[in-house]
Parts: C-alpha cells; structure tokens; sequence
C-alpha cells in the first residue's frame, strides 16, 4: 500500500493543547471510518505552524477527500517512495 507524508499549514498548530489536538484526532478518525479502511492514518508530527501526517492510501485522491471531509488542509501530499535511517549506513 503507497504510503504518503501529508504536509498541512496550520498557523499555531504547535500551540494546540491536548484537548485541542484530542478533538483534531476525533474529527480525523471520524472521516477515515466513514471512508473505509483503504486509508489509514499512521502518526503526525506537530511543529509550529505545521502538521506532517503519515498515512497509507491506495492513491492521492483518497488522501485529498479526507482533507475535504475533515476540514484539515493537504497543501502538501508526497508518496513516499524509498526510506532510510542509520541502519542503511553500513
């Protein structure tokens, strides 16, 4: 399954409180359910004013209705097509 990083512009993200990113969490999973289970949402990296999502999708276009259900801009969306760490070094 292609696996996807999703980069969304939220100004502030980095100061959301744990109710706030709980309610986000809610409002995403809420949409991937009535979606199917063809996409699924792996982790999310919150900075400053960013969200960088993981997810698995069968194509883009699944990924880019979930951001239109939930609300939760993709300005972003890159398929993942190699990944390294440290344990490819040597």
């Amino acid at each position: 399954m292609p696996k996807f990083v999703i980069e969304r512009d939220i100004p502030g993200a980095g100061d959301m409180t744990a109710d706030d990113l709980m309610s986000a969490s809610q409002r995403s999973c809420s949409v991937l359910n009535k979606l199917g289970a063809e996409i699924q949402w792996i982790h999310s990296y919150v900075t400053g004013d960013k969200v960088y999502c993981i997810y698995t999708a069968p194509n883009q276009e699944l990924i880019e209705e979930h951001a239109r259900e939930s609300g939760f801009p993709a300005n972003r969306i890159s398929e993942v097509r190699a990944m390294i760490d440290p344990t490819r070094a040597g």
